[in-house]
């Protein structure tokens, strides 16, 4: 049947609503396709405002990726605010795309990306709007596949309830492969329906379908087993890995957002992957192991990117952009090429071990020169070894003294409260540390203007990481101890005032942690919070604690567990996880060791540089760590004034 444009319907209330704009569509590198003129059609949601949607990388990728295979189309769509909300909702207008403002629920797969799980909300208003039922076993043949990707879906039983079905790691190969079973399935007249798709789609061993997976629980509330409950369905769910990045060059034409958004900017993966063993870091983990986009590949990348865009942005990105094995060539070639052009380039992610003041330079060579960020996690030495964050304050001030004495005026420090073992004390060296910087900085600047921003995020434990098993802090106790460090900090009559200090509070933190390592449980939670009006629970603006907590008091009032169970509560290895059927190829024996190094204040190197530590991914997934340097040169040409001219590679 014709899929008619619903922008007659929706345009009347535009006029109407915040930023009318993000709703239009028609960007620069968008694709709309003729509907009837292929075979699978997708709708890929990031469940989050347009300002914030738009610049993520993981969603570009896919939407270029899917549109190039001329069978396939793929169209965007985003969480509308609540004021179009309301409308649409008194006006009958179904969720939509903003590609060709076609209804999401006549598409055949609904596919969302959750880089967090602070958007499980937005998906329930989507899915909503768009008339989907919400519950995964009321769909029909007519219904779309709803489908999660991203860091979130490592852990998708909160959500188990609404999906039907979910990707775990790298999603270009993935949509390709779940496109051509649609593809076959449709063309053979859709036999067996519904549930044979997903059948299919869950035989390849790397789809999971939270319906074909019986949850058993013993009488204190733990998991007793995850088991399939059928013929064909395996017992653990695999990750996708892409193991060549020069092989998949996207972005090739990034989208040019029509409203100011969040990032505007070329960004460009250099490198998937972190072997450091941060033990918090669950991006660190579950994208192991390392693999390098070449020097070369990163400098077509750019030139093309910059060529379709006009952007005079280029954001290097990576977990920890300057451990790339050729970072100072690369840094160097660009600046020679990009020199006398308004094109800028950033590393938005930098160690403190990794960073030195000439890939600095090279950096902030075109003019620009904002101020540095760098991660040191934990206060103290002793944190630092716990989390494994090798990072001595000697190396911090020594790198903060090069950048002061070279021009730089302003460093943030990002820091995290409620690490585990962690001591007031721990956290009050963070204002210690503050001083030393500014002390620092007067001292070789030779100027008291200097200034040190602290940040701190609270510590949220993560599926598939050595603090899996981690007891969370309480919100109250992590409000008390960041009132200490603010109260240091304002004291220091001599260096408090060029200290800024940003922090949030405990609460978001705990609601992060219930959905984080929450089971399907917790879905009923999720439920009753959006049909109480939660929405955007990301946005300190729109997010309730309050609605949360009491959601999840009345949800869970017939069970064993309750919001604290699920997070301040320490586990031991027996348990089952929620997420343990679910291969990440991280070795649940070799986690454990490592969660006990940590609280034995015991480091571990990086892998790529020593012997293998015996994590478990590379044999377990077939992959290898892929690292430089490749031998090829960026030569830098005579600019001619154009951020697009060529860049040669050899």
């Amino acid at each position: 049947m014709p899929v008619e444009s619903l922008f007659p319907a929706l345009e009347p209330l535009l006029a109407r609503v915040t930023k009318p704009i993000q709703y239009v569509g028609g960007e620069l590198n968008s694709t709309v396709k003729d509907w009837d003129e292929v075979d699978v059609r997708w709708a890929l949601m990031y469940p989050d405002a347009y300002e914030v949607g738009v610049p993520n990388q993981g969603t570009m990728i896919l939407y270029e990726v899917l549109n190039e295979r001329p069978d396939v189309l793929a169209e965007r769509t985003y969480a509308v605010w609540p004021d179009l909300e309301a409308l649409m909702r008194e006006h009958r207008v179904p969720q939509f795309t903003v590609d060709a403002h076609r209804p999401v629920g006549a598409f055949d797969v609904l596919g969302l990306s959750f880089s967090t799980e602070l958007g499980y909300t937005n998906m329930l208003t989507a899915l909503d709007l768009a008339g989907i039922p919400m519950h995964a076993a009321d769909r029909t043949i007519e219904d779309p596949i709803v489908l999660a990707g991203g860091h979130a879906a490592f852990n998708p039983e909160p959500i188990a309830t609404f999906i039907d079905a979910a990707v775990v790691g790298d999603g270009e190969q993935a949509v390709l492969m779940i496109s051509d079973i649609i593809k076959a399935w449709k063309g053979e007249g859709r036999p067996g329906g519904r549930d044979e798709l997903l059948m299919r789609l869950a035989r390849t061993g790397g789809v999971y379908v939270p319906a074909f997976y019986d949850v058993d629980y013993l009488p204190d509330g733990r998991i007793q087993r995850v088991a399939p409950n059928r013929s064909g369905v395996p017992w653990r769910v695999s990750k996708h890995t892409v193991m060549d990045l020069d092989e998949w060059p996207y972005p090739k034409a990034p989208l040019v957002p029509l409203a100011e958004t969040v990032h505007e900017r070329v960004s460009v993966e250099i490198f998937r992957g972190c072997t450091r063993g941060c033990r918090f870091c669950q991006a660190g983990m579950i994208t192991r192991p390392v693999r390098e986009r070449s020097i070369t590949g990163i400098g077509e990348m750019i030139e093309k990117g910059l060529a379709a865009t006009g952007f005079e942005e280029v954001g290097l990105l990576s977990l920890s952009s300057a451990d790339h094995s050729e970072i100072g060539d690369l840094a160097k070639g660009l600046a020679d090429r990009y020199e006398g052009t308004n094109t800028g380039l950033s590393l938005p992610s930098t160690r403190v071990d990794a960073f030195n003041i000439d890939l600095a330079n090279e950096l902030s060579r075109g003019g620009r020169r904002s101020g540095l960020t760098f991660a040191p996690e934990g206060g103290s030495e002793r944190l630092r070894r716990v989390i494994n964050k090798m990072v001595s304050e000697d190396d911090l001030i020594r790198t903060v003294a090069a950048a002061y004495s070279n021009g730089w005026r302003q460093v943030k420090l990002y820091f995290m409260c409620g690490l585990p073992t962690e001591t007031d004390e721990d956290v009050l060296q963070i204002a210690e540390m503050a001083a030393h910087v500014i002390a620092k900085g007067r001292e070789v600047s030779g100027s008291n203007d200097i200034r040190c921003t602290v940040s701190i995020g609270g510590f949220v434990p993560k599926p598939h990481t050595p603090f899996q098993w981690a007891a969370q802090l309480g919100a109250a106790e992590t409000d008390a101890r960041l009132a200490k460090l603010r109260d240091a900090i304002r004291t220091d009559k001599k260096y408090g005032r060029a200290i800024g200090f940003r922090y949030h509070d405990g609460k978001p933190g705990i609601v992060e942690g219930l959905l984080s390592r929450g089971d399907r449980r917790v879905g009923r939670v999720i439920e009753a919070v959006w049909r109480d009006g939660g929405r955007f629970d990301g946005w300190g603006e729109h997010f309730s604690y309050d609605r949360w907590m009491n959601a999840a008091d009345q949800a869970l009032a017939d069970l064993p567990v309750d919001v604290a169970w699920y997070t301040t509560r320490e586990r031991e290895f027996s348990e089952v996880l929620p997420w343990d059927h679910l291969d990440s190829g991280l070795d649940k024996d070799w986690l454990w060791e490592d969660w006990q190094d940590a609280l034995a204040d015991v480091e571990v190197e990086d892998c790529r540089w020593t012997p293998c530590f015996d994590c478990g991914v590379c044999p377990q997934l077939g992959t290898e760590i892929q690292v430089g340097p490749t031998g090829k040169t960026l030569l830098p040409v005579t600019v001619l004034g154009a951020p697009a001219q060529r860049l040669l590679a050899t």
